[in-house]
């Protein structure tokens, strides 16, 4: 079967689980939004363990309508005060315009891709402030809500602050 060895692997993590019973709130009050790239490691990165962040990801790091949402419930339902919005670098996302990126996903499944929005970013940090002032500027974040934006180096694991 395809999800045999995660399955196994699973059960193993299963063995020695010692998070049950949590509620789910954030720990640490911190939510972070950060791109869905596997050389990403949220709770690492800022010293933190699980339990203690609402994490949020997706391609780019992006503060889409669903993450504001879960946002929304992160800072008024499960003790969020402080979110992050983190960028990396040699994202997929950056390396090019919207349309050559949809040419490249048409072309790997040879159907066209024109017509999918796929959230190219062609300046990160005018992106990571505009995606701060989203969060910040919304309705349902109250303005104690402290909100930072931050480009993840993926060669050194060092954030550097943007906005």
């Amino acid at each position: 079967m395809a999800f045999d060895d995660l399955l196994a692997a699973n059960r193993t993590y299963a063995d020695d689980f010692q998070n049950g019973g949590f509620d789910g709130i954030a720990k640490a009050g911190v939510a972070m939004v950060t791109c869905m790239d596997s050389r990403i490691d949220p709770l690492k990165m800022i010293g933190l363990e699980p339990g203690d962040a609402k994490i949020l990801r997706n391609p780019g790091g992006r503060v889409t309508d669903q993450v504001l949402v879960a946002v929304v419930l992160g800072v008024t339902l499960l003790q969020v005060r402080r979110v992050l919005v983190i960028q990396h670098t040699r994202c997929a996302m950056a390396s090019a315009p919207e349309a050559e990126l949809q040419a490249r996903v048409g072309a790997a499944t040879g159907t066209d891709a024109s017509w999918m929005s796929l959230g190219a970013i062609t300046d990160q940090e005018s992106t990571i402030r505009a995606d701060v002032h989203k969060i910040e500027s919304h309705p349902l974040v109250p303005d104690e809500i402290e909100v930072g934006g931050f480009v993840y180096d993926v060669d050194s694991g060092l954030l550097t602050p943007v906005a």
